[in-house]
């Protein structure tokens, strides 16, 4: 096992030591990469379930009477049309249209949001949204240290939960729709109950004031072994969503990418009224398009491209492979790259350069992988 001395820990640090984990720095903590075998890890998802820690990420509150306008403002997704108890996948965009983050938002209540940045982009997302505040009558309110998240992902997700629910509150469970929250109490205790993941798989994340969080994991990892539930690291949890189709911040996303590049248009709303941060910049994207776009790549060989390998159209560079790996679940490998437009039809067939020699990979639709409902 090794640990890193200068990162951060989260509050269930000590849980996954006690299991085992092989750590691994990211975001500036110290999280499970995996703790026996990511494959095995990758599998329990996919057909039973998988207990991750999320602690890492950053909850940030909005509130105010002009919380929905604020954040129409500050996002490009329209949020102020969201219903309370409902959640949106949106963006903070640069004025040029550059990405800061992508991240989850939730509306709590009529004048109350939360919004999940990733881990190594929330101090930027918590100093964007106040310098954007204000001219708004809102509260920037960052709970990324008070605060775990938990989740428990797989097809026996529901199920699991619901042995930990109340009889007289499980249907508040059985009855949340995906991208939705509620509060609710699991094993004793009081926690934001959201149908949302990163995994292509049904399941939840569950969000938790630190002091609860190890006796939730605890009991969730308890509960879980009836289940097939077993503990899972950023191992499996990168391997799940590159199934998935899901980019990642830093791979696919980043401040010199765009929303329209990363196939992420639709996530943009033009027509909402606020003259939100970047919108000329998209606004002309959409008009003119990019000249380059995120496609993925099914492998028609036995080896797998990984990120910065270059995609050749008859030896010629057209682009670059941001992730890339073996799919566990579909036998062949899989990649996300940004390609020059021109070659990103469905069915093209292209190469990636797998140092020194070219193997023939093939434009597909994403996501690589559709669960089983």
């Amino acid at each position: 096992m090794t640990v890193s001395t200068t990162s951060r820990h989260t509050a269930l640090h000590e849980q996954h030591a006690a299991l085992g984990a092989s750590f691994t720095d990211f975001g500036g903590w110290d999280m499970p990469l995996k703790y026996a075998s990511e494959l095995a890890e990758h599998r329990a998802v996919r057909q039973t379930a998988g207990l991750f820690d999320l602690s890492h990420m950053g909850e940030v509150r909005v509130l105010g009477p002009d919380a929905g306008t604020f954040l129409n403002t500050a996002l490009v997704g329209n949020l102020a049309a969201m219903a309370v108890g409902r959640a949106k996948y949106s963006l903070i965009c640069t004025p040029e249209g550059g990405i800061i983050d992508d991240l989850i938002s939730y509306r709590l209540a009529q004048n109350e949001y939360l919004v999940v940045p990733n881990a190594g982009n929330a101090p930027a997302v918590v100093a964007a949204l106040e310098e954007r505040a204000a001219d708004f009558d809102v509260a920037i309110v960052n709970e990324s240290a008070e605060t775990s998240l938990v989740a428990v992902q797989g097809p026996a997700a529901e199920a699991l939960v619901l042995e930990l629910v109340p009889a007289a509150q499980q249907e508040l469970v059985t009855g949340l729709r995906y991208y939705a929250a509620t509060a609710v109490p699991v094993a004793g205790t009081p926690v934001l109950l959201a149908r949302t993941g990163y995994t292509g798989e049904d399941g939840f994340e569950l969000y938790v004031p630190n002091a609860q969080a190890a006796s939730l994991w605890d009991a969730l990892l308890e509960t879980g072994q009836g289940h097939g539930l077993i503990p899972c690291g950023l191992a499996s949890r990168d391997s799940l969503r590159l199934e998935a189709g899901m980019p990642l911040y830093g791979q696919e996303l980043s401040r010199q990418t765009d929303p329209f590049s990363a196939g992420l248009g639709a996530v943009v709303s033009f027509k909402k009224q606020e003259n939100f941060i970047g919108r000329p910049a998209l606004e002309a994207m959409r008009a003119c398009g990019t000249p380059r776009r995120l496609v993925g790549l099914k492998g028609l060989g036995r080896r797998a491209g990984r990120s910065h390998y270059r995609v050749l159209k008859n030896g010629t560079v057209v682009g670059e492979v941001t992730s890339g790996a073996p799919s566990p679940t579909l036998g062949y490998p899989i990649a996300l790259a940004y390609v020059e437009s021109e070659f990103t039809e469905l069915g093209t067939t292209l190469e990636v350069d797998l140092r020194g020699k070219a193997e023939p990979f093939e434009v597909v639709p994403l996501p690589f992988y559709h669960r089983h409902k």
